[in-house]
């Protein structure tokens, strides 16, 4: 009996899944192990392992399209099967929907074959073809699959499929007046200049819904605060000059250290809101932020209090270079009390940031600058740098935020006490 190849689950928020590539063809032998499938979550394309061996039957989701978590999207051989006898895999009976009382004998015997998540039967037998994905969201919205036409290979029901029907309902039964109509969205967009649609990726989804609920449920506030840099960059120098091109130690890793340093000279900093509780940490896991195509992800420098400059800069780079190549795995990304976010490398002199819950704060980085500043009555120019905390008033008090700045600030200003 052919093996059931499942939608991993990675994440325990992740519901669903783009299967971006299958590294196995039809038949192609396969040994436990071996790279099947890369699947897209919303937070990086992840390759998966096989855990069984055989050959590989039938994809059943197709490339670009999504799956649900632990849904079937392929079949395994077992030997002495052939792809010939998986033409028309048969459906789990937990996927069947209540049919007739003299159809449940046939539909119980049915379900002992080869299971697969992409077909679906109607009550008078006929065959109907569709994706994991078409057929939860048709079951979602009361749907009939048969009243549908499927427009995927051999007429199998998609998600495009389901959602034009439900565009279709929706149309009919919205108010007149109600909202924006599409006959006013096309006058609209005959006024605007030639475009590409862009289609939004697992990713670009899950950060547009996070950060909207960030700014519209965490009562945030922003503190800034300018730093002198003259006495890092000179200890930079000293220290990058005895070191390869490999370990060599950027602004952003003594921030870093200089935040790791702060948590814990402020705990009251290293929080998070809980509803009904206060999580206060003892361990310091910082977030950085990545930019990579199609959005940004939070890779963790964990327990960065008890890391030296050198070994930042090297978890750093490892993490960033994963990141870049989508190769994290969720123990990489999930988990940190506090976020970083430097822009200074594009010249950007300060910023705000939006919270990245369940956290509490993220510290906005700018560019080091030179700058007219006054010493002893005096006018003189400072490389300066200006870093903004937002907050989240729930649990973060704007003393302790404040506290939180004027450490950082006397830390990154005598860098030699970080060496310590």
């Amino acid at each position: 009996m052919a093996i059931d190849i499942l939608m991993p689950s990675l994440d325990p928020s992740m519901t669903k899944a783009r299967v971006v590539k299958w590294l196995k063809q039809e038949a192609d032998p396969v040994a436990i192990g071996d790279l099947l499938v890369e699947i897209e979550t919303d937070k990086a394309v992840v390759e998966v392992e096989a855990e069984n061996a055989g050959r590989l039957g039938k994809g059943l989701v197709e490339e670009g399209d999504y799956a649900d978590v632990n849904s079937v999207i392929g079949l395994l051989l077992e030997p002495g099967e052939s792809v010939e006898d998986l033409v028309e895999p048969r459906p789990r009976k937990a996927d069947l929907p209540s049919v007739a009382n003299d159809q449940q004998e046939t539909e119980a015997q049915e379900t002992d074959q080869p299971a697969a998540s992409t077909v679906t039967f109607s009550a008078d037998s006929q065959r109907i073809f569709a994706s994991p994905l078409a057929r939860r969201l048709a079951t979602m919205e009361g749907l009939e699959l048969a009243s549908v036409s499927g427009s995927g290979p051999n007429g199998r029901v998609v998600k495009r499929d389901i959602e034009a029907v439900l565009a279709t309902r929706n149309e009919q039964l919205r108010p007149v007046g109600k909202a924006i109509t599409p006959a006013v969205e096309t006058a609209v967009v005959q006024h605007l200049p030639s475009f590409e649609k862009v289609e939004l990726t697992a990713m670009r989804q899950t950060i547009a819904r996070r950060l909207t609920e960030s700014s519209q449920q965490i009562p945030h506030y922003f503190l800034s605060i300018d730093c002198e840099l003259d006495q890092l960059l000179a200890v930079r120098k000293q220290l990058n000059a005895d070191l390869d091109d490999e370990s060599k130690i950027s602004l952003n890793d003594f921030v870093i250290r200089t935040v790791a340093l702060v948590m814990k000279r402020v705990p009251n900093a290293n929080v998070m809101w809980n509803h009904d509780s206060i999580l206060r940490f003892s361990q310091v896991d910082i977030s950085v932020a990545v930019a990579i195509d199609g959005g940004l992800i939070t890779p963790v420098i964990r327990q960065a209090c008890g890391m030296g400059l050198v070994e930042i800069a090297a978890a750093t780079k490892k993490l960033a270079d994963k990141a870049r190549k989508g190769k994290l795995v969720p123990e990489d990304y999930q988990g940190g009390t506090f976020t970083i976010s430097n822009l200074g490398m594009y010249g950007i002199k300060n910023f705000t940031s939006i919270i990245n819950p369940p956290q509490s704060a993220i510290l906005s980085v700018g560019a080091g600058e030179q700058r007219p500043v006054v010493k002893d009555g005096e006018l003189a120019v400072a490389t300066v740098m200006t870093v903004t905390l937002a907050a989240d008033h729930r649990c973060l008090d704007g003393a302790a935020g404040s506290e939180f700045l004027a450490t950082f600030k006397r830390l990154i200003e005598a860098p030699l006490t970080m060496l310590l």
